[in-house]
């Protein structure tokens, strides 16, 4: 039993990360709906809010209970790490590939490590660089830019790193919350800055009513809100309590290697041994961290 609670916290970050990866799956069906980014930011953001706040008045309204000087922790983890990576990524997207839009986003970690070195002085060892670097390359192997062009345009760059540094930032600054609230807490007020922003993006009601009425749309948007919002940022807080922010960033990219299988699975997208070397390098770097 010891054992288990050790490496709970792993556990949940890996976790974390599986369901993470199914975000792209669910997404993607979104989006070839006809449906925009700011669309998919809002099912994901307001959708989650709506679903822990029933949950909490259920099971646990201990949550709700905050200091008023802590908001501003909560408004940037909402507004900056999740809101505005939202919009980052989803919005990238259309001016490159998914491809491409991966390799940017996994740069996090990166960000991740040196945030972290400075913040919360958390020293940078040849360990973690390994780990960081092996996690790197198997995001571009998995994401197969190695095997086409790799293009983008100025905005779509910038996008790119915008979504990286803002998803980097949830791993950094969320301590700070952790250190005065259960991980409970500070998911369910991280989503209520994400979720009350994600309003502002509302700019077709029509596209909302359009995916309540498509049984195969809603379905898609439910599972996006569960699988890929809710579990994933409940469990990576909780793990995030426990480990620091650089190593929990790291063992979070397996998102990438159940993004593969689960392309593999329902989109028919091929695992070359490309793809295959990419999931090995990510594992391996998880295993070195361990």
């Amino acid at each position: 039993m010891e054992g288990i609670k050790k490496y709970m916290p792993y556990l949940c970050i890996l976790g974390a990360g599986t369901s993470w990866g199914f975000m792209g799956l669910f997404s993607k069906i979104i989006l070839a709906g006809g449906y925009s980014s700011f669309t998919v930011v809002l099912i994901r953001n307001f959708g989650a809010l709506l679903v822990l706040t029933l949950l909490f008045l259920i099971f646990d309204r201990g949550v709700f209970k905050i200091q008023l000087k802590h908001l501003p922790i909560f408004a940037f983890t909402g507004i900056i790490s999740v809101y505005l990576f939202g919009i980052c990524y989803f919005t990238g997207i259309k001016y490159h590939s998914a491809a491409v839009a991966s390799v940017l986003l996994y740069t996090a970690p990166g960000f991740v490590i040196l945030g972290s070195r400075f913040v919360w002085k958390v020293p940078i060892t040849k360990k973690r660089l390994l780990a960081l670097m092996m996690t790197v390359f198997g995001c571009i192997c998995i994401s197969g830019a190695l095997a086409g062009e790799f293009s983008t345009t100025a905005l779509g760059f910038a996008l790119g790193i915008g979504s990286s540094i803002t998803y980097a930032s949830y791993s950094v600054v969320s301590p700070f919350a952790l250190k005065h609230y259960p991980s409970m807490t500070c998911t369910y007020y991280t989503f209520v800055f994400a979720g009350l922003a994600s309003l502002f993006t509302l700019l077709d009601v029509e596209e909302m009513q359009g995916i309540i009425a498509d049984p195969k749309m809603l379905a898609s948007g439910i599972a996006f809100v569960f699988l890929s919002t809710v579990i994933p940022y409940i469990l990576y807080t909780r793990g995030l309590s426990r480990v620091d922010p650089g190593k929990a960033s790291i063992m979070v990219s397996v998102e990438p290697v159940v993004a593969a299988i689960a392309g593999a699975l329902f989109l028919a997208e091929p695992i070359t041994l490309m793809v295959a070397l990419g999931i090995a390098c990510v594992l391996a770097a998880v295993v070195i961290l361990k």
